[in-house]
């Protein structure tokens, strides 16, 4: 199995990184973060919600006014719950700070936090607290139909007080990833933890309402990972303007990715142009734009990582196969003059649920940076794990395997799309396994990696 593995990653290689020389202009600021204040090495911190899913699936089609015969099911969730959740069981330690109660839910999530062995120490846990629970109902294909949230106290009792108890944890983190539910006195209190000493910050939007709280925190947020109307909302927030809408996508056909691109860029820029460092756009069955100014992202790694047990073999069976200095060519672009982006698209899944593809999603990224790998990387096994998420009945599978996350991400074919007002250029990298890249640059560019016809035989 491991040697299947292994040459499934071989093949892989020439898909995972987009083999571009960069300069470190942006690398002081971007990959290594400035100088740090603690160098002892810590864990990374996931703040917001620990949440009660209850899952309602219906056998047959909903009627309004009255009850339809299906399953319901109780599921852990919580935007950062799953991530930090997914993140443990991909190697990494999460410290998580939240709030929980005394009753039935918050018991529940309790008990599986000790479980796997996780800090609890940043969990606030008190008997007036009823632990946020949400109740999803699901049409028949697996679609979320309506739900229900009682997620109150995550703003109430995760405050900012709260956070500041764990500010050494925060100093020491490779990253920290908040989440939307937080209130914004504890959104600004942790963000500013985090910029005192210089960690990244991940923020996850949860939703349109509540991504808009991106505002104040902007200009301390590395990462951002919105979907597309989260999108939206978080460039009219940002700009003050209510100048972006939301793409009217029929279901049953599928825009270009150049498409696609073109009609999100505008909103993106915004985003970048605040001070967001990395925008991954999540697109659902489309995969994923990363975008950034500048082609630096392709090399950002985080400047403090562990590699051990499961993490470390992530890292070597990765690394070893699609090492992020592989390249035949050179793109000399410059710097902050123009977007860059690359699109990763969704790996073929057998739909069951789709409430937490995007956790595992930004909780495989987030771990695979952890372990040390580089964000190109990491995005690929973010994605893998989110095929994993969407073909089981839970929002964070039992268990990831190395050979089903590695093989997945063998599959792959990605595009990327440059837009810059400099001359069109011409490069032909040489990947290996003849996987031969032709870039154009332009207004736009656009450079599509494919594997040859050899290489898809055996997959």
């Amino acid at each position: 199995m491991e040697n299947s593995a292994h040459w499934r990653l071989e093949r892989v290689s020439g898909h995972l990184l987009f083999p571009i020389e960069v300069n470190n202009g942006l690398s002081q600021v971007l990959i290594k973060g400035g100088q740090r204040k603690h160098e002892e090495e810590g864990d990374p911190v996931v703040i917001g919600g620990m949440v009660l899913d209850i899952h309602a699936t219906p056998s047959l089609p909903l009627n309004p006014r009255t009850t339809t015969p299906g399953k319901v099911h109780y599921v852990l969730g919580g935007v950062a719950r799953n991530i930090a959740e997914c993140m443990s069981k991909l190697g990494t330690k999460p410290y998580m700070i939240s709030a929980l109660g005394n009753d039935m839910a918050g018991k529940l999530l309790l008990e599986h936090w000790n479980s796997a062995f996780l800090s609890t120490e940043g969990i606030m846990k008190h008997q007036d607290i009823k632990t946020p629970v949400i109740c999803n109902i699901f049409d028949t294909e697996g679609e979320l139909a309506a739900a229900v949230a009682s997620v109150e106290a995550v703003e109430k009792f995760l405050t900012s007080s709260w956070i500041q108890q764990s500010k050494q944890n925060i100093f020491s983190a490779p990253v920290m990833m908040v989440d939307a539910n937080l209130s914004l006195p504890a959104l600004e209190a942790s963000c500013q933890l985090a910029a005192e000493s210089n960690t990244p910050v991940w923020f996850e939007p949860v939703s349109v309402a509540k991504s808009r709280r991106i505002v104040s925190v902007a200009k301390h947020v590395t990462f951002a990972s919105p979907n597309e109307d989260e999108l939206i909302a978080m460039a009219n927030a940002l700009s003050h303007e209510n100048m972006f809408r939301q793409i009217e996508r029929d279901s049953n056909s599928r825009s270009s990715v150049e498409s696609l691109f073109q009609f999100l860029k505008p909103a993106i820029l915004v985003l970048l142009e605040k001070g967001i460092k990395i925008v991954a756009v999540t697109l659902g069955a489309d995969g994923v734009f990363l975008c950034s100014r500048g082609p630096n992202v392709v090399r950002f790694s985080l400047d403090r990582t562990k590699k051990y047990g499961f993490s470390g073999q992530l890292y070597d069976n990765v690394a070893s196969s699609c090492p992020s200095s592989r390249f035949s060519g050179a793109l000399q672009i410059e710097r902050s003059s123009h977007l860059f982006s690359v699109h990763f698209p969704a790996l073929p899944a057998s739909v069951v649920r789709l409430t937490g593809a995007g956790d595992c999603l930004v909780g495989g990224t987030l771990a695979s940076l952890c372990s040390g790998l580089d964000i190109m990387q990491s995005i690929a096994v973010g994605i893998a794990a989110a095929k994993s998420a969407v073909e089981g009945e839970v929002n964070v599978p039992s268990e990831f395997s190395l050979a089903t996350i590695t093989g997945g991400i063998a599959t792959y074919v990605i595009q990327g799309i440059i837009f810059t007002h400099l001359e069109v250029r011409t490069l032909t990298f040489q990947m290996p396994r003849n996987y031969p890249v032709t870039i154009t640059k332009g207004h736009p560019l656009a450079c599509q990696c494919k594997p040859s016809a050899d290489s898809q035989s055996d997959q």
